[in-house]
Protein backbone atom coordinates (compact mmCIF):
# COMPACT_ATOMS: atom_id res chain seq x y z
CA UNK A 1 0.00 0.00 0.00
CA UNK A 2 2.42 3.07 -1.55
CA UNK A 3 -0.03 5.39 -1.26
CA UNK A 4 -1.70 3.84 1.83
CA UNK A 5 -5.20 3.46 -0.08
CA UNK A 6 -5.32 -0.33 -1.42
CA UNK A 7 -3.15 -3.57 -3.00
CA UNK A 8 -5.11 -4.78 -6.35
CA UNK A 9 -3.70 -8.47 -6.09
CA UNK A 10 -5.77 -10.11 -8.52
CA UNK A 11 -8.52 -8.42 -11.03
CA UNK A 12 -10.34 -8.97 -14.09
CA UNK A 13 -13.06 -6.96 -15.86
CA UNK A 14 -15.76 -8.45 -17.63
CA UNK A 15 -18.16 -7.43 -19.90
CA UNK A 16 -20.70 -6.73 -17.17
CA UNK A 17 -18.76 -6.89 -13.97
CA UNK A 18 -15.65 -6.62 -12.53
CA UNK A 19 -13.80 -9.08 -9.84
CA UNK A 20 -11.17 -7.18 -7.64
CA UNK A 21 -9.21 -9.31 -5.27
CA UNK A 22 -7.47 -6.38 -2.69
CA UNK A 23 -6.01 -5.71 0.60
CA UNK A 24 -7.37 -2.50 2.37
CA UNK A 25 -5.74 -0.40 4.94
CA UNK A 26 -6.78 -0.72 8.63
CA UNK A 27 -7.92 2.87 8.44
CA UNK A 28 -9.98 2.34 5.42
CA UNK A 29 -12.70 0.91 4.86
CA UNK A 30 -14.16 -1.08 1.81
CA UNK A 31 -16.78 1.10 0.90
CA UNK A 32 -14.06 3.98 1.25
CA UNK A 33 -12.00 1.92 -1.27
CA UNK A 34 -14.81 1.20 -3.72
CA UNK A 35 -16.17 4.95 -3.90
CA UNK A 36 -12.58 5.50 -4.58
CA UNK A 37 -11.90 2.99 -7.27
CA UNK A 38 -15.65 4.07 -8.56
CA UNK A 39 -15.06 7.88 -8.55
CA UNK A 40 -11.72 7.71 -10.21
CA UNK A 41 -13.13 6.17 -13.28
CA UNK A 42 -16.33 7.46 -13.43
CA UNK A 43 -14.35 10.47 -13.24
CA UNK A 44 -11.52 9.49 -15.87
CA UNK A 45 -14.79 8.39 -18.40
CA UNK A 46 -16.14 11.82 -18.60
CA UNK A 47 -12.72 13.36 -19.11
CA UNK A 48 -10.72 10.86 -21.30
CA UNK A 49 -13.73 9.41 -22.90
CA UNK A 50 -16.65 12.15 -22.88
CA UNK A 51 -18.81 9.28 -21.74
CA UNK A 52 -21.46 11.49 -19.80
CA UNK A 53 -23.73 7.51 -18.28
CA UNK A 54 -23.36 6.46 -15.35
CA UNK A 55 -20.56 3.47 -15.34
CA UNK A 56 -21.49 1.54 -12.25
CA UNK A 57 -24.59 -0.07 -10.40
CA UNK A 58 -24.91 0.89 -6.74
CA UNK A 59 -23.37 -1.40 -4.13
CA UNK A 60 -21.34 -4.24 -4.42
CA UNK A 61 -20.64 -7.45 -3.44
CA UNK A 62 -17.68 -8.64 -1.20
CA UNK A 63 -16.39 -11.67 0.53
CA UNK A 64 -14.01 -11.65 3.03
CA UNK A 65 -10.50 -13.46 2.57
CA UNK A 66 -9.65 -15.04 6.31
CA UNK A 67 -6.27 -17.47 5.28
CA UNK A 68 -4.13 -18.23 2.87
CA UNK A 69 -6.69 -20.97 1.59
CA UNK A 70 -9.93 -18.56 0.71
CA UNK A 71 -7.21 -16.45 -0.99
CA UNK A 72 -6.15 -18.79 -3.46
CA UNK A 73 -9.92 -20.00 -3.85
CA UNK A 74 -11.20 -16.89 -4.21
CA UNK A 75 -7.97 -15.47 -6.97
CA UNK A 76 -8.24 -18.47 -9.17
CA UNK A 77 -12.32 -18.01 -9.21
CA UNK A 78 -11.12 -14.41 -10.70
CA UNK A 79 -8.45 -15.88 -13.13
CA UNK A 80 -10.91 -18.52 -14.06
CA UNK A 81 -13.87 -16.21 -14.99
CA UNK A 82 -13.17 -15.15 -18.35
CA UNK A 83 -12.77 -18.90 -19.17
CA UNK A 84 -15.85 -20.07 -17.12
CA UNK A 85 -17.80 -17.18 -19.54
CA UNK A 86 -16.49 -18.59 -23.12
CA UNK A 87 -14.41 -15.36 -23.63
CA UNK A 88 -10.66 -17.34 -23.79
CA UNK A 89 -9.21 -21.35 -23.25
CA UNK A 90 -7.45 -19.92 -20.38
CA UNK A 91 -6.55 -16.75 -18.29
CA UNK A 92 -3.27 -15.93 -19.76
CA UNK A 93 -5.36 -15.73 -22.99
CA UNK A 94 -7.95 -13.08 -21.54
CA UNK A 95 -6.71 -9.28 -22.34
CA UNK A 96 -8.90 -7.65 -19.46
CA UNK A 97 -6.94 -9.56 -16.37
CA UNK A 98 -4.38 -8.91 -14.37
CA UNK A 99 -2.82 -12.69 -15.25
CA UNK A 100 -2.59 -11.46 -18.64
CA UNK A 101 -1.14 -8.52 -18.24
CA UNK A 102 0.95 -10.36 -15.62
CA UNK A 103 2.42 -12.33 -18.04
CA UNK A 104 2.62 -9.49 -20.76
CA UNK A 105 4.88 -7.32 -18.20
CA UNK A 106 7.12 -11.15 -17.76
CA UNK A 107 7.38 -11.61 -21.29
CA UNK A 108 8.94 -7.91 -21.91
CA UNK A 109 11.47 -8.24 -18.91
CA UNK A 110 12.47 -11.55 -20.59
CA UNK A 111 12.65 -9.91 -23.85
CA UNK A 112 14.50 -6.61 -22.68
CA UNK A 113 17.14 -9.35 -20.48
CA UNK A 114 17.75 -11.22 -24.08
CA UNK A 115 18.24 -7.87 -26.42
CA UNK A 116 21.04 -6.71 -23.53
CA UNK A 117 22.46 -10.06 -23.54
CA UNK A 118 22.88 -10.79 -27.10
CA UNK A 119 23.17 -7.11 -28.07
CA UNK A 120 26.41 -5.58 -29.62
CA UNK A 121 28.98 -3.56 -27.38
CA UNK A 122 30.20 -0.07 -29.15
CA UNK A 123 33.64 0.85 -27.59
CA UNK A 124 34.52 4.66 -28.72
CA UNK A 125 37.88 5.65 -28.03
Amino acid sequence: MKDGRFVIHDFVVMPNHVHLLMTIPHDKTLEQSMQLIKGSFSFRARKDLGFQGEVWQRGFSDAQIRDDRSFIEHKSYIEMNPVRAGLCNSPEEYPFGSVYLKRKKLAGAKAQIEESVTGTTEVVP
